[in-house]
């Protein structure tokens, strides 16, 4: 794409005078340089300028906010606390208040910081995180995420140390990111691409009439992109969403006002389920680990077709001991489902 296709405009190589008689030739009139008249001459001037910042206008718009490889610095504008040990950041973009993230569904982004070790070198520390906020929101991109404290869990005595780094951030604090990454990408109607992880490996193009989705925790964030993409930016789709969230306590689960809500907004197309660890008394919905049976009660059966496809995010635990075998129990082939 070249400047010259913006300007369609031909200049007279004459002057613009008005003569009786015949259109002067390469002549003394030339040599002297006559000017074009001023007004034709500020005029033409004004649309030059005007067209070639609405080009650059244009492409910074359009451009993606990251880019796949190199890291770019976000600073941060706001930062809420949903619960006791989540929080939901939100940082500028760097191609402008209008600016679109440009990260397709389905994909997520890179988080990078540097600690500073007690003997004076540095480590660095990067993790993936999905966000929130697409296209839809200009300006910003925002993640919900849980914060592993240090001294907490017996297993993990250090915590987490991008999540406990993020919640030290005060406002107008940086944070270095990249993206998209990812091996999935939502396009619409149902269809989308399963990214092999091996690049001699072709990618798969599945269409799901049904999704059936399985999260934990803050495995919601990629859910919560797709519900927004086959549900609220495709409203006459006939493509359903069945979600069965997992979580230890009710205090943990995450956008509860979003996803109920979204039970509400959608009526038949959404259906929500929560499980969890420690359920308080008087709780009706399930209690427990994932289980076949509970799999086979709130999501979608197998098709022969491949038209279910179920998602998942969530701990390693949950989803190799939990989800995978009792969906291959009930008949769900590898290409029926995927792991975030």
């Amino acid at each position: 794409f070249h400047l010259r296709h913006c300007f369609p405009i031909s200049f007279p190589i004459f002057p613009l005078t008005t003569h009786h008689h015949s259109a002067p030739t390469m002549s003394a009139e030339l040599i002297a340089g006559e000017a074009l008249p001023l007004p034709i001459l500020t005029a033409v001037t004004a649309i030059v300028l005007t067209t070639i910042i609405f080009f650059f206008l244009y492409i910074a718009k359009s451009k993606p906010a990251l880019d796949p490889v190199i890291f770019t610095p976000l600073p941060l504008v706001k930062k809420e606390s949903l619960s006791h040990d989540t929080r939901r950041f939100t940082f500028a973009l760097p191609n402008g208040p209008t600016g679109k993230l440009g990260l397709p569904v389905g994909q997520h982004i890179t988080l990078k910081f540097t600690e500073t070790l007690p003997d004076g070198s540095n480590k660095n520390h990067q993790r993936s995180y999905t966000p929130t906020t697409g296209d839809n929101t200009l300006g910003t991109v925002t993640f919900v995420i849980k914060v592993y404290k240090a001294g907490v869990h017996p297993k993990f005595p250090e915590g987490g140390k991008m999540s406990q780094h993020l919640d030290t951030l005060k406002i107008g604090d940086t944070v270095d990111m990249r993206g998209p990454k990812g091996h999935m990408t939502y396009h619409k109607n149902g269809n989308f691409t399963v990214h092999p992880i091996l690049k001699r490996d072709p990618p798969q193009q599945r269409t799901a009439k049904h999704f059936g989705m399985i999260a934990g925790g803050t495995g919601i964030t990629p859910m919560l992109q797709i519900m927004h993409a086959t549900l609220r930016d495709e409203p006459n789709s006939d493509i359903t969403v069945s979600l069965l969230y997992a979580n230890q306590s009710e205090d943990d689960i995450l956008v509860r006002e979003e996803l109920e809500g979204a039970v509400k907004k959608y009526g038949g197309r959404f259906k929500l389920n929560y499980t969890l660890d420690r359920p308080p008394e008087g709780w009706n919905g399930e209690e427990g680990f994932i289980t076949r049976e509970m799999i086979e009660k709130c999501l979608p059966a197998a098709a022969g077709d491949g038209s279910v496809q179920i998602l998942m995010c969530g701990p390693p635990p949950m989803v190799k001991f939990a989800c995978l075998p009792n969906l291959e129990a009930l008949g769900f082939k590898k290409t029926d489902y995927f792991v975030f």
